[in-house]
């Protein structure tokens, strides 16, 4: 899973391309102003797509050489509404890697993503697939590490079992049962209130998860 920021003041467009890049799998955040967006310039994100032209004081040209100042080799994608020479020019002059002009096909825009995606990170992709990132947190599945900013998050075999198994699992509600039965085994004869504890402590360490509480039922890890 890749995670991507997009930088679009288009309401209705920035919803369809999310649902279009969230449906090959990528974990989408939009953006609809450069103010917004600038904030984030040094965020853990794999790909910026950047509409050139935004409200505000703060544009795509603007964008591009804050998040170049603290990632140069971050892959960036513009579009603009203005079909024109100097607009691209000055996209890849600044470093950016694409460009597309509006109105473009949101099938075009996939494809280009997937292949920036594929050149930028391919010397990588073995380690790419064995990990997951999760709003901010990157899941190494083969070692069993969770980092965030580049700090190890220190859990427990059970919290990490827990985890990886919301995370495998994501927007499906679940059972205080089902979850006591895929973490503890279906031979474990305590109470289903250790589920709560364990959940407890995996939130407590690791406060960006998304889990959302079903009352009187169970869990869900929100995507």
């Amino acid at each position: 899973m890749y995670k991507i920021a997009l930088v679009e003041d288009e309401a209705n467009l920035a919803s369809i391309v999310k649902k279009y890049l969230t449906k090959e799998n990528h974990q989408v955040e939009v953006y609809k102003t450069g103010e917004d967006a600038i904030k984030d310039a040094k965020a853990d994100y794999h790909l910026w797509i950047l509409d050139i032209m935004l409200p505000g004081e703060i544009n795509g040209y603007d964008l591009i050489k804050e998040i170049k100042k603290y990632n140069p080799q971050m892959p960036i994608i513009f579009t603009s509404a203005r079909d024109q020479d100097i607009d691209k020019i000055m996209g890849l002059e600044l470093g950016s890697d694409d460009y597309l002009a509006k109105p473009y096909s949101l099938r075009e825009l996939v494809l280009r993503v997937t292949n920036l995606l594929n050149r930028s990170y391919n010397y990588n992709e073995t380690k790419i697939k064995n990990d997951e990132l999760y709003n901010g947190y990157l899941i190494d599945f083969d070692k069993r590490i969770v980092t965030f900013n580049n700090e190890n998050i220190n859990l427990t075999s059970k919290e990490y079992d827990l985890l990886y198994f919301l995370i495998k699992n994501k927007n499906k509600a679940f059972s205080r049962d089902q979850i006591l039965n895929n973490i503890w085994g279906i031979d474990y004869f305590g109470s289903d209130r250790v589920v709560d504890d364990l959940m407890r402590r995996l939130r407590q360490k690791m406060p960006e998860l998304s889990i959302e509480t079903i009352y009187g039922y169970g869990y869900r890890l929100l995507a």
